[in-house]
């Protein structure tokens, strides 16, 4: 039987909305490696990877199955996410650009090593900044140097009228 991995909502989410992974078609008890990776808008490599075991049925749900290990242990539905770290020592995850998403690269791997085993699949998830039809407006008056992120729409008396900082 040839594993598959569904991501749910697939294909393409906002960065926020949480994901949910299961991988079908595995052997009852199977070892198996999750691995998640993106490359930042510098080229530098993100990655992360757990341990789990299949159940019983050959299915891995990873809002029900404990990660024995790797990047983080138990039950952490988004850890493949949040666990992310550079291969690069010392370097930071940040976004510089919100209108283009970042690429998420999920694999299978049979057994528990993070470098090696068998592929088993691999999916492609875009994880993007700003909601489908958000315009970004840059504001530009004297000393004052903002963004302002519009929802679709003519307008709204429900829309926040805005935020205001010192300093």
């Amino acid at each position: 039987m040839t594993a598959t991995l569904s991501l749910e909502p697939s294909g393409r989410c906002c960065w926020d909305e949480p994901v949910r992974i299961v991988v079908r078609g595995l052997a009852a008890g199977q070892p198996v490696t999750l691995r998640s990776s993106l490359h930042d808008e510098k080229g530098t490599i993100f990655r992360a990877h757990a341990r789990y075991c299949a159940d019983s049925g050959g299915e891995l749900d990873l809002t029900r199955a404990p990660a024995l290990g790797g990047s983080f242990v138990g039950i952490e539905p988004m850890g493949l996410l949040w666990a992310l770290e550079p291969v690069k020592p010392f370097w930071r995850f940040l976004k510089r650009d919100v209108e283009t998403p970042f690429v998420v690269e999920l694999e299978v791997l049979d057994g528990h090593e993070p470098e090696g085993g068998r592929l088993l699949v691999r999916e492609v998830h875009e994880r993007h900044f700003l909601a489908p039809g958000v315009r970004r407006e840059p504001v530009r008056t004297g000393r004052v140097r903002a963004t302002l992120f519009l929802p679709p729409g003519k307008g709204s008396r429900h829309w926040p009228s805005g935020k205001f900082f010192r300093g």
